[in-house]
């Protein structure tokens, strides 16, 4: 395997998980924290084939497939899934 790819993977998937948590914590709204999500996805896909790739880092594949299976969760929550309408103050 290439080490540059490798190496690509590995400081993709910190470098996107940093951005998407910086997303999260700024707490812009339920559309950004969806967006959010997608790029903790891509993370989450980076880091799983480089610590499947990577001698000795199947440990960093593992955590990422169930970051990923949350990952999932967090883009259906706030992208795909249909909320209720809300009643507004004052309404019956």
């Amino acid at each position: 395997m290439s080490e540059t790819l490798l190496d690509s993977l590995q400081y993709y998937g910190a470098a996107a998980a940093t951005l998407a948590a910086l997303l999260v914590s700024l707490n812009l709204g339920e559309r950004w924290n969806g967006w959010a999500f997608v790029i903790f996805v891509t993370s989450s896909l980076a880091l799983i084939a480089w610590g499947f790739l990577q001698p000795d880092s199947e440990g960093i594949g593992w955590q990422n497939v169930a970051l990923l299976c949350i990952n999932l969760v967090g883009v259906y929550s706030h992208l795909i899934r249909k909320k209720p309408a809300t009643k507004k103050e004052g309404e019956a």
